[in-house]
């Protein structure tokens, strides 16, 4: 039996919804989850309404809610919806159509680049090693025009 949770198939109108919190509260990255780890497709949805991100969890079937601190006492507690690696790649593959800011440059390159530099045993070469850097850069510095 496999237990290898899959993304869910999301109706037109979710995948938009989405797209709209990722365009406006979210990011399209790759970061590091610890410090001396490759860095990982991440995609990301930042609020202080939980109820949001319960929606997103919710409907994807895949990725996690964590609690942020707030910096400051005047500060709003807040939380983050995050899906990495191949659940990420899945939701992109369904909202793209619909995001309109750079993330859908960003998102646009993965889609095209992302399998063919990210080995699914994790093992890498050196060749590919550097091809995946080049890729992560080429990814982070599409940008916010402005």
């Amino acid at each position: 039996m496999n237990s290898y949770r899959q993304i869910k198939q999301l109706s037109k109108t979710d995948a938009a919804y989405i797209a709209g919190l990722i365009d406006g509260e979210g990011t399209v990255t790759h970061t590091r989850k610890h410090k001396n780890e490759n860095r990982q497709l991440c995609v990301s949805i930042a609020s202080t309404e939980i109820e949001l991100l319960d929606f997103v969890l919710t409907v994807t079937g895949v990725g996690k809610i964590t609690n942020k601190k707030a910096s400051k006492s005047n500060h709003s507690h807040s939380y983050a919806f995050a899906v990495y690696n191949r659940h990420a790649l899945a939701l992109l593959e369904q909202s793209i159509a619909y995001l309109k800011s750079y993330k859908r440059e960003r998102a646009k390159l993965i889609l095209k680049d992302y399998l063919a530099v990210t080995p699914r045993n994790g093992k890498y070469t050196e060749e590919v090693l550097a091809k995946k850097a080049a890729f992560e850069q080429r990814v982070l510095a599409i940008k916010a025009v402005g």
